[in-house]
């Protein structure tokens, strides 16, 4: 079965052509040019990814990025005309995946939809027969994470983790007592070179750390090492 890809943009120009591009590679296509409409689809459908256009006319497309993440984990990737850093970041702390910048080659946009499927597959409970399925649960004080089921709970109430999230959080608790430099975990989870200048990995911390309810001056979970990286004691 052809995994399902939502496109939502008011430029029909623009969603046209992804539509097109996403069907050429056999992905089946839901497509939108509203908020409202994109979030009727998600109750309705198994949405393997969702692109999403920032200016949308009923609501933002970070809106609705944190609206989808309330209930559903797929990938989400934000089309932006924007190029400043804090709008980057902004979709990055609501939920998003990745970002393409407009304009943008459909080459480029193709590849990162199969990039993010790919990883979000490595941690799709319904992919579990692929993986080890005891002993993969990690307890550290009230803090319980598994990647059999993709479910991490804090002290017995289960958090609702982004698989970007999820996947920083496992690969630190992985490493517990280890200090992990922001260019370590953000090669190991998105797959990418690190630049010097990338906030991604900052902007993912402060998220996770709102979800775990973290004192900013005194966090009991995830700590930071001044120059060096992060670690969970």
């Amino acid at each position: 079965m052809p995994e399902k890809i939502m496109v939502v943009d008011d430029e029909e120009a623009i969603a046209d052509l992804v539509e097109v591009c996403l069907k050429n590679e056999g992905y089946q296509v839901y497509k939108y040019y509203n908020a409202a409409d994109a979030l009727q689809c998600v109750e309705q459908e198994e949405v393997s990814l969702a692109i999403l256009d920032v200016m949308l006319p009923d609501m933002d497309g970070f809106a609705l990025c944190q609206r989808i993440r309330q209930e559903h984990f797929f990938p989400i990737i934000m089309l932006t005309a924007k190029v400043d850093a804090m709008d980057k970041i902004t979709g990055l702390t609501m939920g998003a995946d990745d970002y393409v910048t407009k304009p943008f080659h459909p080459l480029e946009l193709i590849t990162r939809v199969k990039s993010q499927l790919r990883r979000y597959t490595r941690y799709n409970p319904a992919d579990t027969h692929t993986r080890e399925e005891e002993g993969d649960q990690i307890d550290i004080r009230g803090l319980s994470i598994a990647s059999s089921n993709h479910k991490c709970t804090l002290n017995g109430r289960e958090l609702s983790l982004t698989p970007r999230e999820f996947s920083i959080l496992l690969y630190l608790c992985q490493r517990q007592g280890k200090v992990v430099s922001s260019e370590e975990l953000f090669e190991a989870v998105w797959g990418e070179k690190y630049l010097d200048s990338n906030n991604t990995v900052m902007a993912h911390i402060a998220r996770l750390r709102e979800k775990l309810q973290e004192p900013a001056r005194r966090p009991k979970y995830i700590k930071t090492v001044w120059g060096v990286g992060y670690t969970i004691e």
